[in-house]
């Protein structure tokens, strides 16, 4: 069965891309930590992040880092952070969320957004992206 990210990228269910390419994308989570919690996800269903090979790690670490270079432009923060936790979907994807504090990292804090703030965010993280 294919994952709600696979089904994202399919356009069966709609998804707030921020970045796409032949090998990744990403997208604003329906239930952000902080404004701007953006999902780095490969295209290949691949359930845990220590099974993606080398060549696709590296490149959703480029484009992870290019995306949060974009999003401190955009989000007052100390820093982006990144993780990847894994188990609420098994597809790979790596979390980068606005930071100030390590409960900015807590996923009880995670609350469902409204679609149209999603959409406003995804496109500021776009715009930033296009100005890099």
């Amino acid at each position: 069965m294919a994952s709600v990210f696979t089904l994202i990228m399919e356009g069966k269910i709609p998804g707030h891309f921020v970045y796409q390419d032949d090998i990744a994308l990403a997208i604003l989570t329906i239930q952000p930590i902080r404004e701007g919690h953006v999902l780095v996800i490969p295209r290949a269903e691949i359930d845990q992040w220590s099974d993606v090979p080398d060549e696709i790690m590296s490149h959703l670490n480029k484009v992870s880092r290019k995306i949060a270079n974009a999003m401190k432009t955009i989000f007052p923060c100390k820093r982006i952070g990144l993780m990847i936790a894994g188990l609420e979907v098994p597809h790979t994807h790596i979390h980068l969320i606005p930071m100030d504090t390590p409960d900015d990292l807590n996923f009880a804090f995670a609350k469902n957004a409204e679609q149209d703030a999603l959409k406003v965010t995804a496109e500021k993280i776009r715009t930033a992206l296009e100005k890099m």
